[in-house]
């Protein structure tokens, strides 16, 4: 672990219980989140990046060898798109896996004060399973665009077609948890009552 970062801990650490005590929520969840997503960007090594980036080939990839529209060279992280001129080459690497938009996400969520515990943990699952779907969406709407067009329209594919069709997902995300509180709680309430009425049932059974 690097110096600077233990130093940088520290400081974020006594920075976050100064705020808390003088109870300035908003400056707490701002230098909580900003903090926590820098620690854990730097914290995230080559195991979590490939980990993403496994995730996101595996889940992209069954699908585009179905469909006889790509194939999966794991080893390299590329998935090789077919067209009718000539393959092309995508490499799934540190920005395409997601890392940075997820762990962003979960940074935010785990210091917005609107929320319990049972709550963030339960938003911090639905984000992350939205983000990873919303990742295979825009690389499957590339894969889709490059095989029916051909590899001349792969920097509009994924330059920007693909990462406006992923953001306008995400904000629809970041809408839905941090902006809508009265939906977001409706969801999480309808999520328990659920999950109370299944394990009831299991109850009764047994």
């Amino acid at each position: 672990m690097s110096v600077y970062l233990i130093i940088g801990t520290i400081i974020w650490v006594y920075g976050l219980s100064l705020l808390r005590r003088t109870k300035l929520a908003a400056f707490s969840f701002i230098w909580g989140s900003v903090g926590l997503f820098f620690i854990l960007i730097t914290l995230s090594n080559r195991y979590m990046i490939w980990l993403f980036t496994q995730a996101v080939m595996r889940g992209v990839g069954w699908i585009g060898e179905v469909a006889k529209m790509s194939t999966n060279l794991t080893r390299y992280s590329i998935i090789s798109i077919a067209n009718a001129s000539s393959p092309v080459n995508m490499v799934i690497d540190y920005e395409c896996s997601g890392v940075i938009e997820t762990l962003a996400f979960l940074s935010l969520v785990f210091f917005f004060p609107m929320y319990s515990r049972y709550e963030k943990l339960f938003f911090s699952v639905l984000g992350m399973l939205w983000i990873y779907l919303a990742n295979i969406l825009r690389l499957l709407l590339i894969i889709i665009i490059v095989h029916f067009s051909g590899g001349q329209f792969f920097f509009v594919a994924h330059s920007l077609l693909g990462r406006l069709f992923f953001y306008v997902l995400v904000i629809a995300l970041y809408y839905l948890v941090f902006t809508s509180s009265q939906l977001s709680h409706s969801i999480y309430f309808a999520f328990r009552e659920r999950m109370h009425h299944l394990l009831g049932k299991e109850g009764e059974r047994k």
